[in-house]
């Protein structure tokens, strides 16, 4: 691959729903710029960026992978992310590196949910954007139909710049209504040629609006437009260039990437009308290779036998292999070795990366996704990657006993990976919980600890950290009364027993007269701390209690602080016993947001999930519902508001309180948990 100058780079994201063709699209891009001689299929596992063994096993994207490709004297940085929900995490980070993008839409299906959702995201990132119209050649494909709902969706803006000849199984090109020409696909390759005389009509009313969106960008063209005279092909990509890069244009083209028909045209697009670095100017900083060095981090692969790689987008200067570089967010220097371009899995060695191109180099100390590199003497730091947060937990452990420190490493180590999933160690339970956007997600994890670190799992729904309390007052006896040869055990107590809402645990000492002598009363404390580590209803730690030492007796030889320890231990079960004590259950603060016409649906399973509603408010053309729900309810909430709401509605959760579980409940989990530990 030969040096290219910034102004000779793109940097294009292709986003789409799950199943609209990405994948293949990217193929199709390769052979056109003859990187490849024949195009791999999803089916066979053959294509160059879904090379992940699950990825090829599950027959879809799973993380973004950079294609590089070469084009009229141009180097497209191609970034082709997963469609799935479960790894949205992947477009944010492919995104940030990109400076525009191909939003791609299947011709059967049309306007999906993840269409809706990747065109919000590409606005929230301010990229300009094309939209590909794929799978021309399919049965039902309709270019008309998924025009029109594209307008729908995302208004007037969406305006076609090429018309399809035929569909289904006569697709057999397009009308380019830049030119006026129709290109059409033959076992010889392509022929241009006048337009179809019953499409004339359509053309020149398609091309008509495409004009005046065009000159509507440009003062000068406008002039020209209303004057009648005709714009020159050169002045259309000029005024076209700008509309797409204010985000005022969203220009529409079709193909099919398996027949490959209209990839070329694609690919002039991208050279001709997306933005090179210098003027998509993404991190509001010189795209210039003169200028110091600095780079983004966006990704990071975890690879256990070449180690840690980091991809990163160059944003100004220039980097060369075997140098050293400042990580501006950890404040440490990182010594770069061999620089690479990646194709897929395939890393191309080079000597040097420019200003907006995309690399990578591996084996980085301190680097992480979302970090800095740049020249210490000119540091800068250009902000992290804000993800989504994690929404389902499921427990994870290794089948096999003796593993539990392959799995920690392994685990260490695709969390940096993918930042979009969290592992922590709940110390009450002794789970190892794993959070991921969805079961999937969390699947794929688990298989990946399998392939790369050779350790086999078992998730199973996390463990519901209950709580025991009591409601009523009890006043016990506790005596501890053992004699053996020599000395004997003696420890006596009288305790009363309460609620207590300031806090966890209150002890309080009303002895009088040294009935327990002062230096026992320390063991009684601590023998009543231990106790609070397991209830008597199902053994889970005991909350909002207060203890008060009324009396006791000792004996002067027998009296020991292990004696005053096990009497206090035989108070607390007889006092927990007698006060009446039910089960805590741990209630979640709950925030829904979707689209109105869910509403109802929502509303409706979290009663059903015992929840309580608290509130409802309007936010941009979402509604957010506000709920209180038990924990034991929101286990498979994640799922379930996905097929609820066709994965239009997200939440967020967090602990609120705990709250009395109602008697039936209180039952079930303590049967279970009796059974559980038998």
């Amino acid at each position: 691959m030969k040096d290219y100058k910034t102004q000779q780079i793109r940097n294009v994201g292709l986003v789409s729903h799950g199943g609209a063709g990405k994948t293949t699209l990217a193929e199709a891009l390769l052979y056109n710029a003859k990187a490849i001689d024949r195009i791999g299929r999803v089916e066979d596992g053959t294509t160059v960026s879904d090379y992940d063994p699950e990825e090829i096993s599950r027959q879809i994207s799973i993380s973004t992978s950079v294609i590089p490709i070469e084009w009229k004297d141009c180097k497209i940085n191609v970034l082709d992310t997963p469609g799935y929900f479960d790894f949205f995490g992947e477009v944010i980070s492919g995104l940030k590196a990109a400076d525009s993008a191909v939003l791609v839409v299947c011709a059967a299906s049309g306007v999906e949910v993840g269409t809706e959702k990747s065109f919000h995201m590409l606005e929230a990132e301010k990229l300009p954007t094309v939209v590909f119209i794929n799978k021309m050649d399919r049965e039902n494909a309709d270019f008309y139909k998924t025009l029109d709902q594209l307008r729908n969706k995302f208004g007037n803006k969406v305006v076609p710049m090429t018309l399809p000849i035929g569909s289904e199984h006569s697709f057999t090109g397009y009308v380019d209504l830049i030119t006026n020409k129709a290109y059409v696909y033959t076992q010889k390759g392509v022929q241009e040629s006048d337009i179809p005389a019953e499409m004339e009509e359509s053309a020149s009313q398609y091309r008509e609006e495409l004009i005046e969106d065009i000159a509507e960008n440009d003062e000068a063209l406008m002039e020209k437009f209303f004057a009648g005279e005709e714009l020159s092909k050169d002045e259309l990509l000029k005024g076209l260039k700008e509309g797409v890069k204010s985000r005022d244009i969203f220009p529409v083209v079709c193909g099919s990437s398996l027949k490959n028909i209209g990839i070329d045209a694609l690919l002039n697009i991208m050279t001709d009308v997306l933005p090179s670095p210098i003027e998509a100017n993404k991190f509001k900083a010189e795209a210039d290779e003169n200028k110091p060095y600095s780079a983004f981090v966006f990704k990071t692969i975890a690879d256990p036998f070449v180690g840690k790689l980091s991809i990163f987008r160059v944003v100004s200067g220039t980097v060369s292999s075997d140098s050293t570089v400042y990580n501006g967010t950890k404040k440490a220097n990182e010594k770069i070795g061999q620089l690479y371009v990646l194709r897929g899995k395939k890393q191309i060695p080079v000597s040097k990366l420019v200003a907006g191109d995309i690399g990578a180099c591996s084996k980085l100390q301190f680097t992480m996704t979302g970090d800095t590199l740049c020249d210490q003497a000119k540091q800068v730091e250009y902000g992290p990657i804000v993800f989504p947060e994690p929404t389902l937990a499921l427990a994870i452990e290794p089948k096999a006993k003796g593993d539990e420190d392959k799995i920690s490493n392994g685990l260490q180590r695709l969390q940096e990976e993918d930042q979009t999933f969290k592992v922590e160690k709940n110390v009450e339970t002794g789970q190892v919980i794993v959070y991921g956007m969805g079961e999937q997600h969390i699947e794929v994890i688990s298989k990946k600890l399998q392939s790369k670190f050779g350790v086999e799992c078992v998730l199973t729904e996390p463990i519901i950290p209950y709580r025991e309390t009591i409601k009523g007052k009890s006043k016990v006896e506790g005596k501890h009364k053992k004699q053996t040869g020599g000395h004997g055990q003696y420890g006596h107590v009288w305790i009363e027993f309460e609620p207590y809402k300031e806090g966890e645990f209150k002890f309080e000492d009303k002895i009088f007269g040294g009935a327990v002598p002062k230096q026992y009363i320390p063991a009684v404390e601590k023998g009543l701390r231990e106790c609070i580590k397991e209830g008597v209803l199902a053994k889970y730690p005991v909350v909002n209690i207060k203890a008060t030492l009324l009396d006791g007796s000792f004996h002067p030889v027998d009296s020991s602080e292990m004696a005053f320890k096990v009497a206090a231990s035989i108070a607390f079960k007889k006092g927990m016993e007698e006060a009446n004590p039910v089960l805590l259950e741990p209630i979640m603060h709950v925030e829904v947001t979707v689209p109105e016409e869910y509403m109802g649906d929502v509303i409706g399973d979290l009663n059903k999930r015992r929840g309580r509603i608290l509130g409802m408010e309007s936010k941009g053309d979402m509604e957010v519902v506000t709920a209180e729900v038990p924990q034991a309810e929101m286990a498979k909430y994640a799922t379930d508001l996905r097929s609820l709401t066709q994965a239009r509605g997200e939440f967020k959760m967090s602990f609120a309180r705990y709250e009395e579980a109602p008697p039936a409940v209180a039952e079930k989990v303590i049967e279970a948990r009796k059974k559980s530990q038998e």
